[in-house]
């Protein structure tokens, strides 16, 4: 009896063991798979880091690129902006300089007729013994100078018997009048005076009653 209980302790006990060494191989393969999955995923990861950076690095390249050519193609613009100021400016200043120059010439032309008519009276001055005509002839000049100043907006300051006015006189002297109404008033012309359109082109010089 003793003996028949015996084995059947020693068989209990050789399952276990049996049992015992399975589960420790099977802990020992789920540990190795383990450390093997383990140690391929930082691997990968590390790919997974390596591929970013590297296209992060060809992005920032790339914005390097397309600024450069934004920054020269700007800077193209401001040069020829910068040359065609430049022509504009110097062409400016030579048309002023010009205009300054050649500003009376239309003026001068319509005048040289009139010179013209003094150098022909002139030269009958001499020869001719007819006062009225010759006369005649220096009143048409007048006439037709006067005119030609009136075409251009040049007339003349009336002055004579008008309130003497410090904007368009200048007293030349004062006079002592008896009559009442023309103190303070112009008597005598010394010089005309004369508008060019609204403005004073030149000051008349008058003699004003006190």
């Amino acid at each position: 009896m003793m003996t028949k209980k015996k084995k059947q302790q020693d068989e209990i006990i050789e399952n276990i063991q049996s049992k015992t060494s399975d589960n420790k191989d099977n802990n020992n393969t789920l540990d190795t798979e383990n450390i093997t999955n383990h140690g391929s995923q930082p691997t990968q990861e590390s790919n997974i880091d390596q591929g970013s950076n590297g296209s992060s690095a060809d992005k920032t390249i790339a914005g390097l690129k397309d600024t450069e050519e934004k920054l020269a193609d700007m800077q193209d613009k401001y040069l020829r902006l910068s040359a065609e100021f430049d022509n504009y400016r110097k062409r400016t200043l030579r048309e002023k300089m010009d205009m300054s120059k050649y500003a009376g010439e239309n003026l001068l032309l319509k005048i040289i007729p009139v010179m013209d008519d003094f150098e022909r009276a002139l030269s009958h001055m001499d020869s001719t013994t007819d006062r009225q005509a010759m006369k005649d002839g220096i009143d048409l000049i007048y006439l037709k100078l006067s005119e030609f100043l009136k075409q251009n907006g040049i007339k003349e300051i009336e002055s004579i018997n008008s309130n003497f006015d410090v904007d368009i006189h200048e007293a030349v002297a004062k006079m002592s009048v008896n009559e009442e109404d023309k103190k303070g008033k112009v008597i005598d012309v010394v010089q005309k005076g004369y508008f060019l359109q609204d403005k004073v082109l030149r000051f008349a010089k008058v003699v004003v009653g006190e």
